[in-house]
């Protein structure tokens, strides 16, 4: 499971890469692997909905088990699934990276983090660096 404590490790490791690849302002959301919001930070700057987008893209990645970068390319080839799961899941997906799965160290699903501010590959990598510094392993899809 994600613990607060975890959480917050990983919103510091997202956000601290952010900050030195000198990326816009971020919005991270971290979930657990039943969907549940842990903890958020909005950094200042951050444009408005972006709690949303940043949900949606890990919110997405839990519903259908892969990270949304593995989405978007599910969306390309097919649009109308998504566009029915996207309905299915009351909105709450976004088919673009930014949003990734957390494993542990077993390979177990313990949850998600999507991430959104910048371009969404910078966003990806921002989650990325920020799973791993706090010792988990990420999955983009």
């Amino acid at each position: 499971m994600i613990t607060l404590d975890t959480a917050r490790a990983i919103i510091a490791g997202t956000r601290a890469h952010a900050a030195t690849a000198g990326f816009k302002p971020m919005t991270v959301v971290v979930l657990d692997a039943g969907g549940h919001v842990v903890a958020v930070e909005r950094e200042d700057g951050s444009s408005m909905k972006r709690f949303e987008i940043g949900f949606g893209k890990a919110h997405g990645a839990l519903s259908l088990g892969l990270g949304s970068r593995a989405l978007m390319a599910r969306a390309e080839q097919q649009p109308y699934f998504i566009a029915a799961v996207t309905s299915a899941v009351g909105g709450a997906l976004v088919p673009v990276p930014g949003g990734v799965l957390v494993r542990d160290a077993d390979g177990a699903l313990v949850g998600a983090v999507g991430v959104t501010g910048d371009t969404s590959d910078n966003d990806e990598a921002a989650a990325v660096a920020g799973i791993e510094g706090a010792g988990l392993t990420a999955e983009t899809g």
